[in-house]
C-alpha cells in the first residue's frame, strides 16, 4: 500500500522538506503544512520544513521556513498538490535524495520515487487526513492546529463544499475535523473576507464580463484596470468564483495581466477544460484549471477554443 510506503520513508529520514505548487492556495498550504505538523508532532526528533514563496493574503493560515541548500543533502522531499514539475515552488526540490508526490490532480506528469495520486479526492488536504487515519498502530499524532490546516485546505478546494468533487467521505472527514479545537469563524473570515478594493474590482467584473450564446464567458483584467483598483495580480484568486452563479454560464475565464505574462484562470460547470489549459502551458482539474499566455492575441485563441468546447458540450447535452 502506497501510504505505508510513504510512512516507511518518513520514518527512514531524519530531514524532510515539503514543497507545493507556486502561487499557493488553501489546499496547497493546508496539505503541505498539515503534513509537516503531523510529522513534527509524531516524530519530534525529525527536522521537518515547509518551503516555497508566500502569499501575504494567506499569512494568517500558514508560513514557510527558510532552508539552506545544504539541508537538502540526504533529505526526503515530499511535494503536495502539484501535478507537474514546472509548477513546483522552489526548484531545490531536485537536491533531495528521494522525492514523494502526493496529489489529487490527473497524473499527466508522473514524477518522484513514490507517487500517491488520487483523483477521486476532493483535495490533497483530504488525502493527508486519509494518510493520518490509515495508520493502524496510531504512531501518527493529530491536534487542533493540524485540523485547522486540513479543514481549511478542504474548504478551499471544494468551494465551501459546493464543487462536484465533494464526496460523502469529504463531509465525514469535515465532521471529524471540526471536533478538534480551532476557530472556524476566524478561519472562514481569513479565507473569504476581502478588502474594499477587491470588492470594487468584483463589481467591475460583474459589469464587464461577456457571455456568449454557448455559455462561454470571459473577462480581461489588464494592468491598467488592476492599478486603478489598487489590486495586485496575486490577489485576483478571490474573484474567480464571481461568475459561477450566473444563469446559463457553462465555463468562464479570467485573464490577469502581469509584468511578463498573462495569467489564465478558467472554471467550468460541465465542459472539460484541463486539456485546453494544458495546451496553454497549464493544467488542473476537469472543471478548474490554470494556464498562461504571452499576448492578448494568444488570449483570443484561448477564448476561441473555450467557445468551441462549450458549443460541443451544449450539442452533446441536447
Amino acid at each position: 500500500m502506497v501510504k505505508q510506503l510513504i510512512l516507511d520513508k518518513i520514518k527512514e529520514y531524519e530531514t524532510i522538506i515539503i514543497h507545493r505548487h507556486v502561487r499557493p492556495d488553501a489546499d496547497a498550504l493546508g496539505s503541505q503544512c498539515g503534513l509537516k505538523e503531523i510529522i513534527r508532532l509524531s516524530f519530534p526528533t525529525k527536522k521537518v520544513y515547509a518551503v516555497g514563496e508566500e502569499d501575504p493574503a494567506l499569512h494568517f493560515f500558514a508560513r514557510m521556513d527558510n532552508v539552506n541548500d545544504e539541508i537538502y543533502n540526504d533529505a526526503l522531499v515530499i511535494i503536495c498538490d502539484t501535478a507537474n514539475t514546472g509548477r513546483i515552488s522552489d526548484e531545490r526540490y531536485k537536491l533531495g535524495k528521494e522525492i514523494i508526490k502526493i496529489d489529487h490532480h490527473p497524473n499527466n506528469d508522473p514524477y518522484g520515487d513514490i507517487m500517491w495520486v488520487d483523483t477521486s479526492a476532493s483535495s490533497t488536504s483530504e488525502m493527508i487526513y486519509d494518510f493520518f487515519k490509515f495508520e493502524e498502530k496510531k504512531e501518527l499524532q493529530f491536534n487542533g492546529q493540524i485540523a485547522r490546516l486540513i479543514y481549511g485546505g478542504i474548504v478551499g478546494d471544494t468551494g465551501r463544499f459546493l464543487f462536484p468533487s465533494t464526496s460523502d467521505k469529504t463531509f465525514r472527514y469535515a465532521a471529524e475535523l471540526i471536533e478538534y479545537p480551532f476557530d472556524r469563524t476566524k478561519l472562514y473570515n481569513g479565507l473569504y473576507s476581502v478588502g474594499d478594493n477587491i470588492a470594487r474590482l468584483r463589481g467591475y467584473v460583474l459589469q464587464n464580463f461577456t457571455l456568449s450564446p454557448n455559455g462561454m464567458s470571459s473577462i480581461k483584467l489588464t494592468k491598467e484596470i488592476l492599478d486603478k483598483h489598487k489590486v495586485e495580480p496575486i490577489d485576483t484568486g478571490k474573484l474567480v468564483g464571481t461568475l459561477g452563479d450566473i444563469e446559463n454560464i457553462k465555463a468562464w475565464v479570467f485573464f490577469i495581466e502581469e509584468d511578463d505574462v498573462i495569467r489564465v484562470r478558467v472554471r467550468s460547470k460541465g465542459p472539460v477544460i484541463n486539456d485546453l489549459a494544458a495546451k496553454f502551458n497549464g493544467g488542473g482539474h476537469p472543471l478548474a484549471a490554470g494556464a498562461s499566455v504571452k499576448t492578448w492575441e494568444e488570449a483570443k485563441r484561448f477564448i476561441t477554443d473555450l467557445e468551441e468546447i462549450c458549443a460541443n458540450h451544449i450539442e452533446t447535452a441536447h
